[in-house]
């Protein structure tokens, strides 16, 4: 009898384990679930996970315990790292791997009158990884206009690179009349927006547009990348508009829709969740600065870039197109075929419905 079913004759999917009577319904849980090697995945009994919030819970961390996943909470216990998930093969090397993989928070920078609208030359500006013009991290601070201050609009912008260095920080003046500075977070005050001590919108735009293009034409990002940068922020749409920009969508890593850093398929978790959780440190704490959050979604970024959850090449989807259907990859017209097949055979097959970010690399 297969590996895969039990001795009543029941069909295990190969991902998440989950049985079914009949063959037909695995292949519709197949065609549903969108497993995929880009999964996170329990170093200790295999299984699959639709995000890393879900993989915590099978490893019990933080005391929620699945009762079928005993186990490898036990053994994830005595020697797992809370931060990444990943199980290493003794209490010692635990202990080295824990110091390197806890990162430390980095002060948010007094930024002096005379370094406001700082931008480097062209020249000095590092590439990084992500692809041949490397990926940079947006973060705006918001102070509320309207008549009751609910209405964001941007204050303060910053824009990193991978190496965490500032390409452009500025005081942002709102179009609109601020009723609101939020100074409890954002330590914003009306002097930081004044003409002389902060740009316009319209400046910022062009500044972060700049440094994102690359010297490409926009016209021309829209279907081919080139030497555009990646984006990397949290929250990224709500950023874009309050600046008045927009970058297309194949070119942002937003940690707050990447569905392994998701809450469920539906609700993100904010960056400050995020960055205690898998970086080990916390932000937002007084007054906020958005250099502190672009550092915490680029280290994101890097993290899940760097993931090797999965084999490489050894999954029949570690190229495919993040566009592939769930009907392309199990077609109708092939039921039959791919009821004969194992349940290896349909994970291979399987395809996720985004594009992992390990493809970057």
């Amino acid at each position: 009898m297969d590996s895969a079913s039990d001795a009543h004759g029941r069909h295990k999917c190969a991902a998440c384990f989950r049985q079914f009577n009949k063959m037909e319904h695995l292949v519709e849980h197949m065609r549903a679930a969108r497993h995929s090697s880009h999964e996170p995945r329990c170093d200790i009994c295999r299984k699959h996970c639709r995000s890393f919030e879900a993989l915590r819970d099978h490893l019990g961390v933080g005391g929620s315990t699945l009762p079928k996943a005993a186990y490898c909470a036990d053994a994830f216990a005595a020697r797992g790292c809370t931060i990444c998930l990943r199980v290493l093969a003794s209490a010692a090397a635990l202990g080295a791997h824990s110091a390197a993989c806890r990162l430390s928070r980095i002060p948010p920078p007094m930024m002096s009158r005379a370094l406001q609208h700082h931008q480097l030359p062209a020249a000095t500006q590092p590439h990084g990884g992500g692809g041949e013009g490397g990926a940079l991290a947006l973060g705006c601070k918001m102070v509320g206009a309207g008549s009751d201050g609910s209405l964001d609009v941007c204050a303060r912008v910053c824009v990193i690179d991978e190496q965490e260095n500032i390409l452009f920080e500025a005081f942002v003046k709102p179009l609109l009349p601020v009723t609101h500075y939020r100074y409890e977070t954002t330590g914003i005050r009306p002097e930081h927006l004044r003409d002389g001590a902060s740009t316009t919108v319209k400046n910022a735009q062009r500044r972060v547009e700049e440094l994102l293009l690359n010297g490409e034409q926009p016209w021309k990002v829209r279907t081919s990348r080139g030497r555009a940068r990646l984006l990397v922020g949290h929250g990224l749409d709500h950023d874009l508009d309050a600046l008045g920009m927009d970058y297309p969508g194949y070119l942002k890593r937003d940690t707050a829709t990447y569905p392994p850093l998701m809450k469920t398929s539906k609700l993100s978790n904010s960056l400050r969740f995020l960055t205690h959780k898998y970086l080990g440190y916390d932000i937002q704490t007084g007054h906020q600065h958005p250099f502190e959050d672009c550092v915490a979604a680029m280290r994101l970024y890097r993290r899940m870039r760097g993931q090797q959850q999965h084999p490489r090449g050894g999954g029949g989807d570690a190229d495919a197109p993040a566009a592939a259907t769930a009907d392309q990859a199990f077609p109708a017209w092939r039921q039959r075929e791919l009821e004969r097949m194992t349940p290896e055979e349909l994970l291979r097959l399987s395809t996720p419905d985004y594009r992992c970010w390990c493809l970057d690399a």
